[in-house]
């Protein structure tokens, strides 16, 4: 296990504690640690007071053991086979460098490279695959890209942009045979790219889910009447690191309270902000697309049971 012993026990913003780990993946503390202990599969840090605090990238290895672990592999064999499960570097490619290329071009604002880049992913791997291993991180590295000052706000309107018109253009030609659960899908007030929120949606309907799709800086007072004129089950929102931290506070409780149905938050929001989403009667369900439907179908699930009679 790794130390953080000339740390102090405050908790920096891309490290967490294993209880919003365990929210945020489904998987209780007692089975967290004893991964960690008995098969290693984990190694998160330690304060110097020996608690434990994970990184974003065992968050998503632990989302992949869950996954290993739905599909019938024995938790003694999900060390063998993590390594296989990263497709590309199993036919002999590897995400980075699609990544890189696609960095590079929008860099230089060329549409025409960052096509060509996407094209040819796609030309290999399901739509699925490339959300999860290009898309969906290229959004995440341009925005960290932007607060730390290495790229520009205009890079990443151009990839989100881009992006919008590649997924908007799917969403709507989307099939409309879908009879499950209605979810509201909206972006927080103040978040103005959809992209990740649209990743979603995409995602959403092929688990057979209907969305209404409500796009960006959606106020929140607004939600409870469409979410009961469109009989949706559940409402989801979509934040961003930079969302404003009031939002989580009585704005977001007073959702939960008039909505009558449950409220989710994915995102970056919901791994920094995870206690006081929680506070506020409201749901994270993380950054990890899969996972967040399965909390999505958990809550729906369990509401449902609840008005049997």
């Amino acid at each position: 296990m790794s130390s953080m012993a000339d740390q102090t026990d405050t908790e920096p913003s891309d490290l967490f504690p294993i209880r919003t780990v365990s929210s945020l993946t489904g998987v209780n503390a007692m089975t967290l640690r004893a991964w960690e202990r008995r098969h290693g599969l984990v190694r998160p840090l330690r304060t110097p007071s020996g608690h434990r605090l994970y990184r974003r990238a065992d968050v998503d290895t632990i989302h992949r053991i869950v996954a290993l672990l739905d599909k019938g592999v024995s938790i003694g064999q999900v060390g063998n086979a993590l390594p296989r499960q990263e497709a590309p570097k199993a036919s002999g490619d590897a995400w980075e460098p699609v990544r890189g290329e696609m960095i590079a071009a929008i860099t230089q604002f060329d549409e025409s490279r960052l096509e060509d880049a996407y094209n040819g992913a796609q030309s290999r791997f399901p739509d699925e695959v490339v959300q999860r291993h290009v898309l969906a991180p290229l959004l995440s590295e341009l925005g960290e890209r932007w607060v730390s000052a290495v790229g520009s706000v205009a890079e990443e309107h151009f990839f989100s942009t881009w992006l919008r018109n590649k997924l908007g253009a799917r969403f709507h030609h989307r099939t409309r045979l879908n009879h499950g659960e209605r979810l509201i899908a909206a972006c927080l007030p103040g978040e103005f790219h959809e992209a990740g929120l649209l990743l979603f949606c995409l995602a959403a309907h092929e688990r057979g889910y209907r969305c209404v799709l409500l796009g960006a800086d959606m106020p929140l007072s607004e939600l409870p009447i469409a979410a009961r004129r469109s009989h949706s089950a559940a409402i989801v929102l979509s934040g961003s690191a930079r969302a404003e931290p009031a939002l989580f506070g009585d704005p977001l409780q007073g959702l939960v309270e008039r909505a009558g149905m449950p409220v989710m938050l994915g995102g970056s929001c919901a791994l920094l902000h995870h206690e006081a989403i929680v506070r506020a009667g409201a749901v994270p369900i993380g950054t990890d697309i899969p996972v967040a439907l399965k909390v999505i179908a958990d809550q729906i699930g369990t509401l449902n049971r609840g008005k049997q009679p």
